[in-house]
């Protein structure tokens, strides 16, 4: 049976089951997401209104053998940003969702009795919805052991936690990883988008699914191969990130000038050396924890990790540079466990690393906190955001909004939407990115880290902003069609640097699907997803204003390099000249 549209009604509380348009045939994770909200969705709702939905799509080599191709994505209109939103996640759900044959998961609605919660579970030709009263104010890994205690562990789970109910947009959707512990759908307040839809938790049945066919599996074993033996081989993706995770960047970005730190006051941390990759990584094996494992299956990267405590006993997973960064660089917390112990908090209440990290970064300049304080930090997440405290529901509108209700000039946002963990002023072509992006600051949408500090495909001078313009364009065409495919945008690396690398990526989806794609044809998919979210975000309402860097960075000097953002309006605005 053929993939198909598995769309969900939550006002009348029904399902359908659709062929697959022609026009989105050719289409998976984020391109089908992004085609499907801006056809679908009015760009003018309210995003926690009812005309509002959310949209889950495996990519295009999703629960093939592929390595890396684990991703799913989730769009809808982002009530952070006002714009349009994709996030795509690790975790089980890409594989089981393909093996499905759900093409995509639309979700519409919202119920009319909104006095309870519900449990979607969509099975091979069904969907059940179900009130779950018993699940409501509890947290992922309640959620996530009441759903593995019912389905004998046979289902990915998304979940949402109290947060999520409340539609705090510090919250995330959370998904099962294949060690049974949680992944995020981060940035954006999509877990106030399923709060809103009433919805507590999402199954897929694992059992009854069939395994994806291929047009020329030969050919396809073959491309594979080739494109795997790439990723082992790049120093970045097969040496750098197995041995030390994301978190390997923290020296490496300090050392450029380029860590953000004590709310974007300066590019060094003298805490660097205490949060590094390398102490992480010393840490975990005096501590017999795993410093090495994949978010999904078929993982050859293997960046994530398991982090104990001194006494060996487990304390988190999946500990990422954007979450050490936001809470020891930004925040002044110099103890990885302190921070590892935050982390795990945040990942059983659904909240996004950087959105909250760097809310708190700005709560210092508020007087809510003082800088280094772990311990406060943590009760401030642990009491008052979950439980909805005035002081906890500010901080749980992010970044963007305690700003305002605290009337603080300094406030790291684009698009509402908090600046991640690489100093757009030292790092200009990432910078760039944050500005221009539909999706709000966000470093995945085009990571111009690679060739501005990593020298992955040549260098450019972050320092500088010549090339930085067109460096960022052609990284946001690339990981948007990336997106689409379901692979981890780190492949990246290998991409730009192996010339065997992507013709292997395009020679998969050829065999997989019997056609004739191009590197141009790839391209042209990559700006076509550019230029669909553009326009929705237009008549959102959203308009070149919004593509501009926080004013303080345009007159305050960051040190060590003194630095500003120097871009004109007109030069930003040259990016979409495409």
């Amino acid at each position: 049976m053929a993939d198909m549209i598995y769309r969900v009604n939550m006002a009348t509380m029904s399902f359908k089951i659709e062929d697959v348009p022609a026009d989105w045939m050719g289409l998976g994770g984020r391109g089908l997401t992004s085609v499907i909200v801006a056809s679908e969705v009015d760009p003018e709702c309210h995003p926690l209104g009812p005309n509002n939905k959310m949209v889950f799509a495996p990519g295009l080599l999703s629960g093939t053998s592929a390595a890396n191709s684990g991703r799913n994505s989730l769009g809808a209109k982002s009530p952070l940003t006002g714009g349009i939103k994709e996030s795509n996640v690790g975790g089980t759900l890409a594989g089981i969702m393909a093996k499905l044959g759900v093409k995509a998961l639309i979700i519409e609605g919202i119920p009319e009795d909104d006095s309870t919660f519900y449990h979607i579970h969509v099975s091979k030709n069904h969907v059940k919805i179900e009130a779950v009263p018993n699940l409501v104010g509890k947290d992922n890994y309640f959620v996530l052991d009441a759903m593995e205690k019912k389905y004998n562990k046979k289902v990915a789970v998304m979940t949402i936690a109290r947060p999520g109910e409340m539609k705090m947009l510090v919250s995330n959707i959370s998904v099962r990883d294949p060690k049974g512990k949680l992944r995020s759908y981060g940035r954006g307040g999509l877990g106030a988008v399923m709060g809103s839809k009433k919805i507590k938790c999402i199954t897929i049945d694992a059992e009854n699914y069939k395994e994806v066919t291929y047009a020329n599996s030969d050919k396809f074993k073959e491309a594979s191969k080739i494109f795997t033996k790439s990723l082992k081989d790049n120093p970045i993706s097969g040496e750098g990130m197995p041995a030390f995770g994301t978190n390997v960047l923290v020296n490496i970005i300090n050392e450029a000038g380029a860590l953000p730190s004590r709310n974007f006051r300066t590019g060094n941390s003298e805490n660097a050396e205490k949060i590094c990759g390398e102490t992480m990584a010393e840490n975990i094996k005096a501590r017999n924890g795993s410093t090495t494992h994949g978010c999904h299956a078929g993982c050859v990267i293997q960046c994530s990790q398991t982090y104990n405590d001194k006494d060996g006993n487990y304390l988190t997973s999946g500990f990422e540079y954007e979450m050490i960064w936001a809470f020891g660089a930004n925040l002044g917390i110099d103890n990885l466990d302190t921070i590892a112990a935050i982390d795990a908090l945040m990942d059983d209440l659904g909240l996004d690393a950087i959105e909250m990290g760097v809310c708190l970064g700005l709560a210092v300049d508020a007087g809510i906190l003082k800088y280094g304080d772990g311990e406060e930090a943590f009760r401030l997440i642990k009491d008052e955001v979950p439980n909805g405290t005035p002081i906890g529901r500010i901080l749980g509108a992010g970044t963007g909004y305690l700003g305002k209700l605290y009337g603080l000039v300094r406030v790291p946002v684009v698009k509402n939407q908090s600046i991640p963990a690489y100093e757009p002023r030292a790092i200009k072509g990432q910078g760039v990115t944050f500005v221009t992006t539909p999706m709000g600051a966000d470093h995945t949408a085009g990571y111009a880290v690679g060739s501005n500090i990593l020298n992955v495909g040549g260098t450019v001078d972050p320092l500088k902003k010549d090339g930085q313009i067109e460096l960022s364009r052609n990284l946001q065409i690339a990981s948007a069609a990336i997106d689409s495919t379901g692979m981890c945008l780190f492949i990246a690396f290998s991409a730009i640097d192996d010339p065997v690398c992507l013709p292997a990526l395009i020679d998969m989806l050829n065999a997989r699907f019997g056609t004739t794609l191009t590197g141009d044809d790839v391209t042209n998919l990559g700006k076509m997803i550019l230029k669909t979210e553009r326009a929705f975000n237009i008549k959102a309402g959203l308009t070149s204003a919004d593509d501009r860097m926080p004013e303080f960075m345009k007159y305050e000097t960051l040190p060590p390099h003194n630095v500003t953002w120097d871009f004109t309006n007109e030069e930003i605005d040259e990016f979409w000249n495409f």
